[in-house]
C-alpha cells in the first residue's frame, strides 16, 4: 500500500513537471537590457536569441551598448520598438559644435546579406564634407545638377551657420560644378545606398535626423546622430504566438531556422503545444507504471 502511494505521489509529481506552465515560467536565458537600453526581438545580445537576421550585431561593454556592423561601431542610443528604428552615435561625425576631418569617421555601410534588415530613415540627412572633385558624387552630373538636396528641411546652407564652420575657415565655394565643388554637399541615404568616406574621397560627414514634421530653427537645434529604419524580414506571425505562450524568439546552431525557447525547452511551435505533448506523454507513462503495478 505504502509503494502504491508513492508511485502515486510521483506520477502526480511528474504530471505537475509537465505543464506548460511549469515551462514557460522558467527565467529565459537572453538578457534583456544593457545599462537603461532594453534588448527586446528583434535584437540580441546572446547568440541564439532574438531574430537571426540581427545576430552578432549588438554588444554590451560596460553598459554601454554597441552596434557594430561592416563599416564600424557606433554607441547605441535608444532602440524605438514602436517605430522600428535605432539611433547611432558615431564620435567621428562631425556636429554643429565640431567639424571632424581626416576620413576618420565611420559612415554607413552595412553587409550586403544585412541590407534588406537595416537602412537609414528617409528623414535622415548625410552632409558629406570636403569631397574630392574626383568623388563619385560629381561623376557623370552636369554642371548644375550636383546630387546635393536638402532632406526633410535639413541642408548644408543651414549646416554652415554652425559655429565649427568658423572655426576651420570655412568659405563658400559656388554650387556651379565648374568651379569646384562644394566644401558640403547634402544627401538621402537612397541616393548613394551607402556613406563610404573612403570611396567618396570625403574628408568627413555629419548626419541629423528629425523626428516631427515641426520646423527648428537652425542647424544648432538638429538631431545629430544616425537613425536607422529596421525590418524584420521572414514569418513574424511565430514570434507572436511564442511569445503569447510565454516564450523567447531565437534561432538554432545553424543560423537560420528559428526557435521558440520555453526556459526548460526549445519548441519549432510555442511553448504550449510542446508542453502539452510532453505533459501527456509523462502522464501515460505514470498510468501505466500504475496499472502495472496494480
Amino acid at each position: 500500500m505504502t509503494l502504491l502511494f508513492m508511485l502515486t505521489v510521483c506520477s502526480s509529481f511528474l504530471a505537475l513537471l509537465a505543464t506548460p506552465s511549469f515551462a514557460t515560467n522558467q527565467a529565459n536565458s537572453c538578457r534583456s537590457y544593457c545599462g537603461n537600453i532594453t534588448i527586446d526581438y528583434p535584437f540580441s545580445l546572446d547568440y541564439g536569441c532574438g531574430h537571426p537576421g540581427f545576430r552578432d550585431l549588438l554588444f554590451c561593454m560596460n553598459d554601454v551598448l554597441m552596434f557594430h556592423i561592416s563599416s564600424g561601431s557606433y554607441r547605441v542610443l535608444d532602440i524605438d520598438y514602436a517605430y522600428q528604428a535605432i539611433t547611432l552615435h558615431d564620435p567621428h561625425m562631425s556636429t554643429c559644435d565640431t567639424i571632424v576631418l581626416g576620413g576618420r569617421g565611420n559612415g554607413f555601410t552595412v553587409e550586403q546579406w544585412r541590407a534588406p534588415y537595416f537602412n537609414p530613415t528617409p528623414d535622415n540627412v548625410f552632409m558629406l564634407i570636403g569631397c574630392s572633385a574626383e568623388s563619385p558624387l560629381f561623376q557623370g552630373f552636369p554642371g548644375k545638377h550636383l546630387p546635393c538636396r536638402n532632406v526633410s528641411g535639413m541642408g548644408c546652407e543651414e549646416y554652415y551657420d554652425c559655429p565649427a564652420w568658423s572655426l576651420i575657415g570655412h568659405k563658400k565655394v559656388g554650387s556651379v560644378y565648374g568651379s569646384g565643388p562644394p566644401e558640403c554637399c547634402a544627401v538621402a541615404f537612397e541616393a548613394i545606398k551607402a556613406i563610404n568616406l573612403s570611396k567618396l574621397q570625403c574628408e568627413g560627414y555629419s548626419s541629423a535626423y528629425s523626428l516631427a514634421p515641426l520646423r527648428v530653427d537652425g542647424a544648432g537645434g538638429w538631431s545629430y546622430g544616425i537613425r536607422v529604419k529596421y525590418s524584420v524580414q521572414g514569418n513574424d506571425e511565430f514570434c507572436r504566438a511564442c511569445e503569447a505562450t510565454g516564450g523567447a524568439c531565437g534561432f538554432g546552431t545553424d543560423g537560420v531556422k528559428q526557435l521558440c525557447m520555453c526556459g526548460s525547452f526549445n519548441s519549432t511551435t510555442n511553448c504550449d503545444s510542446e508542453s502539452s505533448t510532453s505533459s501527456k506523454m509523462t502522464l501515460s507513462l505514470a498510468v501505466a507504471l500504475e496499472v502495472l503495478y496494480i
